[in-house]
């Protein structure tokens, strides 16, 4: 038994009281068209550009137009030409310095504009200590609500192409946007946690 199991092993022997999970049977939101509503939520509320991928379109081109001036990409994704690769560093403080991470998201969400970054690298700072992250979605990715992102995750893995997995090294997170946080003397600050910037690439 580990440590982990260990611990909720006499947790539950503790529990005194128990409560019944709530009824999620409630009507979810939805939208007419979710690809739509995903941009739309993307580029207002959640802060970050889109850009969409047109057939013929090189992402190598869509990045560095986007970023003209980026010196250090960092990536692995299949395709994307790259200075550093996030699976070839020793450790993550070698990443440091990268002006755009590039990254493939799996499931996203329309509501909030949320998309799933499996860790589909040996590191994942890449998605965190890069100034600016690229993220690339695939519009048959694109689900209504959280309720159906997480279904999705349970039945499809993220939703990358050749990958039934949620993530290959057992990691994963939602990511919406810059990150951005006003509450040190209510200022907004960009990039207090992760990146500065976020550019979606649907495609």
């Amino acid at each position: 038994m580990t440590a982990k199991e260990s611990i909720l092993s006499r947790l539950r022997k503790n529990t005194r009281e128990q409560y019944p999970f709530p009824d999620l049977s409630f009507p979810k939101l939805t939208f007419p068209d979710p690809v739509a509503e995903f941009i739309r939520q993307t580029t207002t509320t959640a802060g970050a550009s889109l850009i969409e991928m047109r057939e013929g379109d090189d992402i190598n081109d869509i990045i560095r137009r986007a970023y003209p001036d980026a010196k250090v990409i960092t990536s692995n994704v299949p395709g994307v030409k790259a200075d550093r690769n996030p699976d070839e560093v020793e450790k993550a403080q070698d990443l440091d310095g990268t002006d755009v991470g590039v990254v493939e998201g799996g499931v996203a969400c329309a509501e909030n504009a949320c998309v799933w970054v499996p860790m589909n690298m040996k590191q994942k700072a890449v998605c965190f200590i890069s100034e600016n992250l690229v993220i690339i979605v695939r519009r048959k990715n694109i689900v209504n609500n959280m309720h159906e992102a997480y279904d999705f995750l349970s039945r499809n893995g993220s939703g990358i192409e050749g990958q039934q997995e949620t993530s290959l090294y057992g990691f994963g997170t939602f990511i919406s946007g810059p990150s951005k946080t006003a509450d040190i003397e209510q200022a907004l600050v960009y990039g207090a946690q992760a990146a500065k910037g976020v550019t979606v690439v649907l495609k």
